[in-house]
């Protein structure tokens, strides 16, 4: 089996290493390649769309699942579809939506892997109906360190299910895993855009909606100050019925119509004209345009808006950007809000991707996200202020009691994650008896202390 030099970026093309790249085409070679001593450590990289470094192993090897992937099975009777642990969740609503069903949970974009998913705990627009991803996963099958095969389930090893669930791949491989899912009577979401002037009113907007809307997500003008700061859309649904739909999509309700892709190449955007005017300026005419109004979406439109662009994060140019997400207990969400929204509108640095959503009940992944609250995201350019601005944003968030997502995050400090996830130390126990060599690792494990040292 090769092995390759490979230079590895994260989403936001921020963080990079040279990794030492393999694409095993079976489980047999995935088990040849972990028994390598040529590599100090390896990782299970899924689609690559972590933004920060939790999906590079610099200077060790990478695992690509590109080759392992499929669906071994799917019974429309029990809702249950078991799948490879490389298999795109795209893949997953190609086979099962035309048959009337989908992914109780998706996050922003269908391409992420099933093995990533749940390294993450995914989450999506109801959460605070729903819970994140593993709230949906039945079992799974982990490849340890020693090449051991371990089932894994709410019943059995459900110590090391736990810990995987929002491990980021340092417990083993997931090899292949099943999937619950929900039916569904179309492929569209009736969707309702109210357009909100602060933050205050958002919240308790946003409030009002969660009780009768299973999605939402409100948008937010991260340029907005003073009085209108918080300002947005907010965005909510739920799943539409037949009858909802327009005649013209009734005849087939379960196809999603086509929708043009194309791809971002590479230096599209001039430096230049990504400037804090030129954000400024959509932000308020995308505010200024969202009338409230109720309309009929596609699932991909309103569950996977940027999907239609393969690379869209080269709008951002070869600089790049970090995504901070962040979650606040309800106790301190709405000052924790404010402070956030009003650094980042002092440093200049936001783009037009903002977000605001309710975090229901936490699982019980021990590295999990997720918790009550409410949870933001937001893409920040990379200028020479983006380092203490992100500083300055993880401290608030320390210091409120929120903790910082390990899918978007490249620059927490070790004693601030120690703080954020308070169930550290009985993950490190697991990955002890799983791992005692730290043969899995990442380039954020070791920034962040998370793999002890050997």
């Amino acid at each position: 089996m090769q092995v390759t030099a490979k230079e590895l970026f994260g989403w936001g093309n921020l963080c990079h290493g040279m990794c030492h790249a393999v694409s095993p085409i079976s489980e047999a070679e995935l088990c040849e390649a972990l028994a390598m001593d040529s590599q100090p450590s390896w990782l299970a990289r899924g689609l690559g769309r972590s933004y920060g470094d939790a999906a590079i192993n610099s200077g060790s090897g990478v695992i690509l699942p590109d080759r392992l992937e499929g669906i071994c099975h799917f019974d429309a009777l029990s809702k249950l579809l078991t799948a490879r642990g490389g298999t795109s969740l795209a893949a997953v609503i190609e086979r099962v939506l035309p048959q009337g069903y989908y992914l109780p949970v998706t996050p922003g974009t269908c391409q992420v892997s099933i093995g990533g998913a749940i390294a993450a705990d995914v989450h999506g627009k109801n959460h605070h109906c729903d819970g994140s991803f593993i709230n949906f996963v039945r079992a799974f099958t982990l490849l340890t360190a020693s090449g051991d095969r371990l089932g894994c389930s709410r019943e059995q090893n459900a110590d090391v299910f736990w810990a995987t669930a929002g491990g980021m791949g340092l417990t083993g491989v997931i090899v292949d895993a099943q999937l619950e899912l929900t039916p569904v009577e179309t492929a569209y979401v009736c969707a309702e855009m109210t357009r909100v002037g602060d933050l205050d009113k958002m919240l308790d907007c946003l409030e009002s909606r969660d009780r009768r809307q299973r999605y939402s997500i409100a948008w937010v003008d991260c340029h907005a100050r003073g009085k209108h700061t918080g300002r947005g859309v907010l965005i909510t649904g739920h799943g539409a019925r037949v009858s909802d739909l327009p005649p013209h999509l009734q005849a087939d309700p379960l196809r999603l119509p086509n929708r043009r892709r194309f791809s971002v190449p590479r230096g599209v955007v001039p430096k230049r004209l990504l400037n804090r005017h030129s954000i400024r300026l959509l932000n308020s005419l995308y505010y200024h345009r969202g009338a409230s109004r109720q309309t009929v979406m596609s699932f991909d439109k309103f569950f996977h808006p940027l999907d239609f662009a393969d690379h869209w994060n080269r709008l951002y140019g070869r600089w790049g950007f970090a995504q901070f997400q962040a979650v606040l207990p309800e106790e301190s969400s709405r000052r924790g809000l404010l402070a956030i929204l009003e650094c980042v509108s002092r440093s200049r640095l936001a783009s037009f991707v903002a977000g605001i959503k309710t975090a229901g009940a936490a699982s019980d992944g021990l590295l999990s996200f997720m918790r009550p609250g409410h949870t933001i995201a937001i893409d920040l350019l990379n200028r020479p202020c983006l380092t203490d601005t992100l500083e300055q944003l993880n401290q608030i968030t320390t210091d409120l009691g929120g903790r910082v997502y390990l899918a978007k995050d490249s620059s927490l400090r070790p004693e601030q994650f120690a703080v954020m996830y308070p169930r550290l130390e009985e993950f490190r126990r697991i990955k002890r008896r799983l791992d005692p060599a730290n043969r899995f690792a990442s380039s954020l494990s070791r920034r962040l202390a998370i793999v002890e040292a050997s």
